[in-house]
């Protein structure tokens, strides 16, 4: 996905937020701000918007010498999911048709994203919404047609916390699962300790990839995983920034998330609030 003009505010947002997570002194985050400006200034033609983030995200840490600034957001995010886990499961099992709930509410986590908001509000309230809405794009029979053929699946993750509805999703797959992580801090999202507090480690065998891009940039990620990406029958790649990163990646992508940024809708074709399951390089819905 290309850089909107709306794009611009929504990091500087990004920097002072993660700036204030990490504890800096006014200084700090104003030198923070003003070196996410040179960013922007600077920015390569075509630069998309996880590329960019990971500049910003850099000076962050640079700046105020954290290492994750998001670590205590992220504790607090898996322990509210993790109280919600048998609930969700319960969700599961009762429903007439299971893995459509179970995708449901993966998607639901979804929301759990601390770089497009600073809180996510009453996780019932939007799995409860979820659960009923009607999908803007609707390629889940295409994804769980190709779940009943594939040899295994490799899952992207995105957010922490939005970790613990990915495992109750994949506790209805029954093909092994590669769960895919950051290398390092960035935002939210989900590292290898994320996931492993999650659970995800007793269902899934979880893999870096290597970078600290809030999406998946393959040519920053590991040798290890575009291994696993090019091996992979078939791919869910959950969150906004995996849609930004992956939008073109080919058809054994499938895209699982929330709209929860205007530009987004734009580009998707769907409208803030949509829940959305998208294969890569398909938008004739």
């Amino acid at each position: 996905m290309k850089t909107y003009l709306e794009c611009y505010p929504c990091f500087l947002k990004q920097a002072l937020s993660a700036a204030r997570r990490a504890g800096g002194t006014e200084e700090q985050q104003l030198s923070v701000i003003r070196r996410t400006m040179e960013i922007l200034k600077k920015l390569d033609a075509g630069a998309i918007p996880p590329e960019i983030a990971r500049h910003v995200h850099h000076a962050v840490r640079e700046e105020i010498s954290c290492p994750d600034p998001y670590r205590e957001a992220k504790q607090q995010s898996t322990e509210q999911a993790l109280v919600l886990l048998p609930e969700l499961r319960r969700l599961i099992e009762e429903s007439s048709d299971p893995m459509d709930t179970a995708i449901r509410l993966a998607i639901a986590g979804n929301i759990m994203d601390l770089g497009v908001m600073e809180d996510f509000g009453n996780l019932q309230n939007t799995i409860d919404r979820v659960l009923k809405q009607q999908f803007a794009i609707d390629h889940t029979a295409e994804l769980r047609e190709l779940l009943e053929t594939a040899d295994h699946l490799l899952y992207l993750g995105d957010n922490t916390g939005e970790t613990v509805f990915d495992r109750a999703l994949i506790e209805r797959i029954s093909i092994p699962v590669i769960y895919a992580v950051k290398g390092s801090p960035v935002l939210n999202d989900a590292t290898e300790l994320d996931a492993i507090e999650a659970g995800l480690d007793t269902i899934t065998t979880i893999l870096s990839n290597g970078s600290d891009v809030p999406g998946t940039l393959l040519n920053l990620c590991s040798e290890e995983f575009k291994d696993a990406f090019e091996k992979a029958p078939v791919i869910i790649a959950k969150g906004q920034g995996n849609y930004e990163s992956l939008s073109d990646a080919g058809r054994k992508v499938f895209c699982m998330l929330q709209i929860k940024c205007p530009v987004i809708g734009i580009d998707i074709g769907a409208p803030k609030g949509s829940i959305v399951c998208y294969r890569s390089g398909n938008k004739s819905k």
